[in-house]
């Protein structure tokens, strides 16, 4: 089996992208990741006159919510996957509807063979896409305080804590955070989040998953990466290849149910070419 490469990093800083490198993505690897900043897509959250079709379900949850900041950071989130989406199946973004499954995973109603991954921290929001099978975002802090000792006696295999203790003081918080957020990427494909035990699975240093004991976890069809962006932050991503084909067009017609597509699309002008 080839190993599963995942995307690298696209920073799309506004909704009018620019989307061509997702596309590319998802072609060429079948998986695509978008990250930004939602003070970057601020102004679109308060300026879109359309902004209560673009949320679609989310409009109630969104004028619910209190706190000014929590709110358009929520809104900003929600139009990110859905314009990402939009790019992938090449259809306008109000046209597409999100529902959460449980612990509050997002997916796309009526397009079973996308999935959905979501991270934010601090300013930064992520979006992973995948046509081949699941995939898991995480994103936090890269100078982000930890106590070594608790975060090692909470995520750390056997394996990984000797190639902790061999590794140099100043080197451990760092290779730590990579491994938490690694951890963190995995569980979220799995769909299991917190529940979870980080301690039964780990990392080598090249990013392969692991058993406990350092053994090989996976026959290839798990990739793994993590990246710096905007300088200040650490994404990670983890990818699933179910065998499924990358080839073929990604264009909503194709996609969607077409039961689906005729009640979605009655009335309305034509998906984007």
């Amino acid at each position: 089996m080839k190993p599963v490469r995942c995307a690298l990093p696209l920073h799309v800083p506004r909704p009018a992208g620019p989307w061509h490198g997702v596309r590319e993505s998802l072609a060429q690897l079948g998986n695509a990741l978008v990250y930004t900043t939602w003070t970057e897509w601020l102004p679109s959250v308060l300026t879109e006159p359309r902004l209560r079709e673009l949320l679609g379900a989310d409009w109630n949850r969104y004028r619910r919510t209190p706190d000014a900041a929590v709110r358009h950071r929520f809104a900003a989130a929600r139009l990110l996957i859905k314009y990402t989406a939009a790019a992938a199946l090449k259809t306008p973004p109000e046209y597409l509807d999100l529902g959460y499954r449980l612990g509050g995973r997002p997916y796309l109603r009526g397009f079973d063979q996308i999935e959905v991954s979501l991270s934010h921290t601090g300013d930064v929001m992520a979006v992973g896409l995948s046509r081949t099978g699941r995939i898991g975002v995480d994103v936090e802090f890269a100078d982000r305080f930890v106590r070594l000792d608790l975060l090692q006696a909470r995520i750390l295999t056997p394996a990984e804590a000797d190639e902790v203790a061999a590794l140099p003081e100043a080197e451990r918080a760092p290779y730590l955070l990579r491994l938490w957020t690694l951890k963190e990427a995995y569980s979220k494909a799995l769909g299991q989040g917190l529940r979870l035990s980080f301690k039964e699975f780990g990392f080598s240093r090249g990013g392969r998953l692991q058993a406990p004991d350092g053994s090989a976890a996976t026959r290839g069809e798990w990739g793994f990466a993590t990246h710096s962006v905007l300088d200040r932050y650490l994404l990670s991503v983890a990818c699933h290849d179910a065998g499924l084909s990358t080839a073929g067009d990604m264009s909503v017609q194709t996609m969607l149910d077409k039961g689906f597509l005729s009640a979605m699309t009655q009335g309305t002008p034509d998906p984007l070419p």
